[in-house]
């Protein structure tokens, strides 16, 4: 802490107003043991508003990185999460406000969930947003492992005795630390008293009161082991008698190169008596040296060595050339005379009782009248029962004399550097050496003065004043955090050391000392001044490093699938290098490739031309390895046109020590060759041949199958066409679009389809033609066509494929007929004025939905000539009645006007009534059915026709002859005209059978006798031509000759 403030000091004296609020915080890792009070700085600068500005304190712990944990803050007091409120209320965790933009937050005991990444946040007071806000850094809590031991003891020694005294100082830290041991005598309530000191960078110092003795040898520590020490005091004296114990430190480095006490523990204690011999008492005066210059400081120191001081009543007086400067009293109350009282007045002089055995005479600024002699007397007196004093032994030392010197003005000032060149974030430091060497007390101001590269003008950069402290110039903003100045003590020379060297610290530096005179009314007067030689320092970049792969590659992939590109750096400078990677692509058609995208150092992404050009920026993808030293851009959805040769263009950039972003070095990858090619066509239709034969109004379906595509979201347009005989052309049917939208083609080719035609996918890649109702017109060969359409990168469909498939022919035939009518013959005898039916019964029919005209006609036999048996008669054909499919009749003929009734029995039954029957209806009647069928078209054609058998009709006269009744009457025309004959031919036979026999048995018969025999002619057969009546059997006896 007390190293601390003298940097937080000098780190608030910025005077300079940045143009963006920047807040810092103190630079980790920071390593602080368990149990110890630590303090972390920060500063907020650049900022606008108030003076005062708030803060806030909060913590990352290791466990969850990602979530902030709030600790403390300056404006808010319920800003603390549960876990640090008790601590915060209890003053265990508080802020100390160093200044109105400066704070220090104090941990009084650390513990180890302390450890993680504190984060220093400052509200915003600005107008607007503009530079940092926060800053981070790390503390690490180690365990407190050290240990300091000692054997507590009491121990009595005599005067003149010896003493040696153990202690044991051990740590188990992992971090580089050094261990700092230092002796201590304490006499009650009294300060301690420091004996001897071993530093943390192994120097060995005394204290005060025991540096005489440590150089005469009195006073040792010596280390006897590894972890143990030793103290050696000889010749004890009485002075010397107290508790005596050591105290040890663990010192680490922090970043900003300072040391840190991260513990101190003492050990206990081990009591010394020391018994003085006798009453006599000894002294003795010393001083560091004899010349001294003006100005100088010196201290004289009156020693008393007696047994039991703070027991008995000595009185000093101090003397100059034999004259009283001073006296103590028992009481230790100086009195002065005159002219020193003076001085002491001014500040110029002290005469004080240190301790019980040692007396100071101190001035601070020797005049040249200060030379001369000097002399303490001690005088023991002994207390009276009154209570007065009365002197008894007195005793003085040899006298010291010493000279005091006047200044000299005459001195020369030298800069030197061991480093005139060095690189980036390197340190370097600047001698500023002054001959002679001045005493540190000697008023002497050094200014290092700076003119940067390139610039002709000098300014003041920091000086180390008169009076021992700092001031750092107007200018020197950027030096300041990065920039130590120190006085030797033996010496005025300063040391000018610079770290993290960048461009701005490169230049020429030059040194101006001045020597002063401080007069005794406190003003100053300059002696003299020198300027030293110019002394020039270059900072030089780093030589780089940089290495990227020049491996070449080729890639070929199918759109829509991502360019993965690679940059790969082989080697860097630094751990700490940045990248800014540049991509580019070269088409053949260009002479130079064209930048897709830049990320810079600072991973800022910007959009190249060529993304801009190509609609890129959607779907550009950049990534970094975690391990930094590779780098993918990704094109997504690649397309065709993205073909080319891509390479990137890779820049180191590093961090400067003033904190600025530099491009060290360049270099440019090897080539990727990208050939983007569409998806190979993969898509397949079934190629097979088929014949389909349907008869006409039948639902037909026509299949097309897509075997196989090249990519499952493809689109697919299904276009059926046909060729119908006689045709050349192709005539379109119908199509479905990519869309599922369903055209149909030219009305001509089938007609009206919307009715009939339905186009389906029923499955996936399975589409079906339906015809319904088909009709002979759409016979013919289809085929279907199909298109496959893919979707670019940038959602542009484009036709990727067609493919025809197999051919489908499609026969529709008429309805094959099967109509029969009813061919029996009939015979029919009515009367005259009487109605007589004529009925047309159809057998079976082609189809259920079949129409039926039907013709009746009356058959006549017409006589032409006298000689009607020699000729064939003639028929004569009338046409009765007429009933169109339509159930139209035709107009009755004259005869047959108003005799005619028609009647539909059944859907097969028709029957023709004839009323009035007269003479001249008597002839042979039959029916003509023709079928009639619809096609899908409602258009209706003849599919066939029959006719039926004759039905033969004869009207008698009202006066029948028996003739007339026979033939009316099949019965008995059979029985009169039919049955006889058999019956007489077997009589006849029988009759010529007997009688031949009998002739031959006589041959005196009767031909003998030249009678003639008897013998038949044949009958004749006689049919009626106009009622065809049974026919007449005539027969004609033979004559008996």
């Amino acid at each position: 802490m007390r190293t601390l403030r003298p940097q937080l000091a000098s780190l608030l004296l910025l005077g300079m107003a940045l143009a963006q609020r920047q807040v810092t915080v103190q630079e980790g890792p920071l390593y602080r043991t368990e149990g110890s009070h630590v303090t972390l700085w920060c500063k907020v600068s650049g900022y606008q508003g108030p003076a005062e500005q708030n803060f806030q304190w909060s913590i990352y712990l290791p466990s969850a990185p990602e979530r902030e944990v709030q600790i403390v803050s300056t404006v808010d007091p319920s800003f603390p999460y549960a876990i640090y409120t008790q601590r915060v209320r209890s003053r265990g965790i508080f802020v100390e406000r160093l200044q109105g933009d400066a704070v220090l937050l104090h941990i009084t005991e650390l513990q180890d969930r302390d450890a993680g990444q504190y984060e220093c946040h400052t509200p915003n007071t600005d107008e607007r947003y503009f530079g940092s806000y926060s800053a981070k850094m790390n503390l690490v809590v180690i365990p407190d492992s050290l240990r300091v031991t000692a054997v507590p003891q009491t121990l009595n020694k005599v005067e003149h005795d010896s003493l040696e005294l153990k202690c044991e100082v051990s740590k188990s830290t992992a971090q580089h630390s050094h261990v700092s041991i230092a002796w201590y005598r304490q006499r009650g309530s009294e300060a301690p008293v420091e004996i001897i000191s071993l530093s943390r960078d192994f120097v060995l110092r005394a204290g005060s009161a025991y540096a005489q003795r440590q150089a005469t040898g009195d006073v040792r520590l010596d280390k006897v082991g590894e972890t143990t020490s030793k103290l050696t005091i000889y010749n004890l004296h009485p002075s010397d008698q107290g508790e005596f114990y050591c105290e040890a430190a663990e010192w680490i480095q922090d970043p900003d190169d300072s040391w840190y006490a991260m513990t101190r523990k003492r050990s206990q204690g081990a009591v010394v008596n020391v018994q003085a011999t006798d009453k006599e008492f000894s002294v003795r005066l010393e001083t560091e040296k004899r010349m001294y210059i003006v100005g100088e400081p010196v201290e004289f120191r009156c020693i008393l060595e007696a047994q039991n001081v703070p027991d008995r009543y000595f009185s000093i007086s101090w003397a100059f050339n034999s004259s009283l400067i001073a006296s103590l009293g028992p009481n230790a109350v100086p009195v002065l005379n005159n002219e020193f009282a003076q001085r002491e007045a001014l500040g110029q002089l002290k005469v004080a009782k240190e301790s019980d055995n040692v007396f100071v005479l101190k001035i601070y600024r020797l005049r040249l009248e200060d030379s001369g002699k000097y002399n303490c007397r001690v005088t023991e007196r002994e207390k009276t029962v009154t209570g007065d004093f009365i002197d008894k032994e007195s005793k003085r030392p040899k006298n010291i004399p010493i000279t005091v010197m006047p200044l000299k003005a005459g001195f020369a000032v030298t800069a030197i550097s061991r480093t005139p060149g060095v690189t980036y974030n390197e340190s370097f430091d600047l001698q500023c050496i002054i001959k002679p060497h001045y005493p540190s007390w000697v008023p002497v101001s050094v200014t290092w003065r700076f003119q940067p590269a390139g610039s002709t003008e000098f300014h003041d950069l920091v000086t180390f004043t008169r009076d021992g402290g700092v001031q750092w110039g107007d200018r020197a903003a950027g030096f300041r955090t990065r920039t130590a100045i120190e006085k030797a003590e033996s010496s005025n020379n300063v040391r000018l050391s610079i770290s993290r060297a960048s461009d701005t610290e490169a230049g020429k530096y030059q040194c101006v000392a001045e020597l002063w005179r401080k007069n005794y009314n406190s003003s100053w007067t300059r002696l003299a001044d020198r300027t030293s030689n110019l002394l020039e320092i270059r900072v030089l970049r780093p030589v780089t490093k940089l290495q990227v792969s020049k491996s070449k590659r080729s890639i070929t992939l199918v759109e829509n699938r991502p360019i993965l590109l690679n940059c790969s750096v082989k080697s860097q400078t630094s751990p700490d290098s940045h990248f800014a990677v540049l991509w580019y692509v070269h088409k053949p058609s260009d002479a130079d490739g064209k930048l897709i995208l830049k990320t810079t150092h600072s991973s800022a992404f910007e959009y190249g031309t060529y993304a801009e050009e190509e609609g890129l920026r959607g779907r550009l993808q950049f990534e970094r390895s975690a391990a930094g030293g590779l780098f993918s851009l990704t094109v997504q959805r690649a397309e065709v046109r993205d073909s080319g040769s891509y390479y990137c263009h890779v820049e180191e950039w590093l961090l400067s020590p003033n904190h600025a972003w530099y491009k060290l070095a360049e270099e440019v990858s090897g080539r990727t060759e990208v050939t983007v090619k569409q998806p190979d066509n993969r898509l397949q239709v079934k190629q097979t041949h088929k014949n389909i034969t349907v008869l006409e109004n039948e639902w037909v379906s026509l299949e097309c199958l897509v075997s196989n595509r090249t990519s499952p979201s493809s689109q697919l347009l299904v276009e059926w066409s046909v060729r119908r005989p006689g045709r050349a052309e192709k005539e379109v049917v119908a199509w479905l679009s990519r869309q599922g939208t369903l055209h149909y083609g030219d009305l001509a080719v089938l007609g009206d389809p919307r009715s009939r035609l339905h186009l389906e996918s029923p499955a996936p890649g399975l589409f079906l033609l339906s015809i319904q109702n088909s009709t002979v017109r759409d016979s013919g060969a289809y085929s279907c066509r199909v298109e496959e359409w893919l979707l670019d990168p940038s959602d542009r469909w484009y036709k990727r494929a067609e493919e025809l498939s197999g051919l489908i022919t499609l026969t529709v035939k008429q309805p094959d007929p099967t109509l029969q009518v009813d061919t029996a013959t009939a015979n029919l005898t009515v009367q005259e004025k009487e109605s007589f039916p004529l009925d047309c019964s159809i057998l079976s029919r082609s189809s259920p939905e079949s129409h039926f005209a039907v013709t009746w006609y009356n058959l006549r036999a017409k006589e032409a000539g006298d000689h009607a048996e020699e000729e064939e008669e003639e028929e004569e054909r009338e046409a009765v009645l007429s009933v169109g499919p339509d159930a139209i009749f035709s107009p009755e003929a004259g005869r047959w006007e108003g005799r005619l009734r028609f009647q539909r029995l059944s859907a097969v039954l028709f029957r023709l009534t004839v009323l009035q029957a007269g003479g001249a209806d008597t002839g042979n009647y039959s029916c003509r059915v023709e079928e009639w069928l619809a096609d899908p078209n409602g258009v209706w054609y003849r599919l066939a026709e029959e006719e039926s058998g004759m039905v033969a009709v004869h009207v008698q006269d009202a006066g029948s002859t028996l003739q007339s009744v026979i033939c009316s009457n099949d019965a008995l025309f059979y029985f009169v005209f039919f049955y006889p004959f058999p019956i007489f031919g077997i009589l006849i036979i029988t009759i010529l059978l007997v009688r031949f026999k009998s002739r031959n048995s006589s041959k005196n018969s009767e031909g003998k006798n030249g009678v003639p025999l008897l013998w038949i002619k044949e009958p004749h057969l006689n049919y009626s031509p106009t009622c065809l009546e049974p026919p007449v059997l005539s027969i004609h006896p033979g004559t008996i000759d």
